[in-house]
């Protein structure tokens, strides 16, 4: 494990000296990290063992939901419902401060959607997601059989059952964030190992689509998943080798470098400085200078 500066711009994020702490470990593969800003606490699945954890530095770890029905991605809405990506129920849904569960979508045309995989909710409520075939496999969700004939990404907007299409042009869509004045929209191709960027209007009308950046390295295990944007408009990325930073310019300014497989992050603690990684069968926390 270690912390590397490419770009001097790097070291008012984070100190290359940082210690990368620990903080759980023993999982299968954990996934879709959020924190949960009102219990002080934070969330997130472990997909093999079909349950989603809870970890606080006063609790430590407990079980917050089990089955999950092979839950990936979770985040939160502007109301403070959780948002959860089922891989088995092949749906997005929707757990209020009560603890009920509702499906918000699981179908598009009529055809049962592959697996929901990343969530983020915007400032006015819609959701986005990506729709990969990752949770149609045995051990992920399924086995299950793919109807649709792509790879989708999507749009529920508020209030609505009725989903939108965004782009089908992904081989496997998979993170995804807004920029910060939520103009355009990052999205993965875990396949393909890249980020491409749409434009965005305040109807949700997208364009573009062009790629924005690579990530390439052979000499590391992992490819691009998870992503999240810290106030300053820089982008935390997985990648090969653990976690790659660009500038809003593209231009990778520094990597943490992990052992294993890493598949997420998030930005927690009560300053929101920081990062909780997912990474394979470890959940690790790094302090940073800046925040999310």
């Amino acid at each position: 494990m270690k912390i590397e500066s490419y770009q001097s711009e790097f070291q008012d994020l984070v100190d290359p000296n940082e210690p990368i702490e620990i903080i759980a470990n023993d999982f299968i593969f954990t996934e879709g990290p959020i924190w949960d800003t009102l219990n002080n606490r934070l969330l997130f699945s472990d997909i093999p063992e079909n349950k989603i954890y809870s970890w606080s530095k006063t609790e430590g770890i407990s079980v917050y939901r089990t089955p999950s029905k092979f839950s990936n991605g979770l985040t939160f809405d502007p109301y403070g419902n959780l948002i959860i990506c089922e891989h088995q129920g092949r749906s997005i849904s929707r757990v209020d401060k009560n603890k009920k569960i509702e499906t918000l979508a699981d179908s598009y045309q009529g055809m049962k959607l592959n697996s929901p995989n990343d969530v983020i909710v915007a400032r006015d409520g819609s959701i986005f997601f990506t729709d990969p075939i990752y949770g149609l496999r045995s051990g992920s969700g399924g086995p299950a059989k793919q109807e649709l004939p792509f790879q989708g990404v999507y749009q529920l907007p508020p209030g609505s059952t009725e989903l939108i299409l965004i782009t089908d042009s992904f081989e496997r869509p998979n993170g995804l964030l807004l920029s910060l004045d939520e103009k355009q929209l990052f999205i993965n191709d875990t396949v393909r190992q890249h980020i491409r960027v749409f434009d965005t209007n305040n109807d949700w009308e997208f364009s573009g689509g062009q790629i924005w950046v690579e990530l390439w390295d052979e000499a590391f295990v992992g490819r691009p998943d998870g992503m999240k944007i810290d106030i300053h408009g820089n982008m935390f990325s997985t990648g090969p080798g653990g976690i790659w930073v660009f500038d809003g310019n593209a231009n990778l300014l520094g990597r943490i470098f992990l052992p294993d497989k890493t598949s997420n992050l998030a930005w927690g603690d009560t300053d929101r400085k920081s990062l909780f990684i997912t990474s394979s069968s470890t959940i690790y926390k790094i302090r940073c200078k800046t925040s999310g």
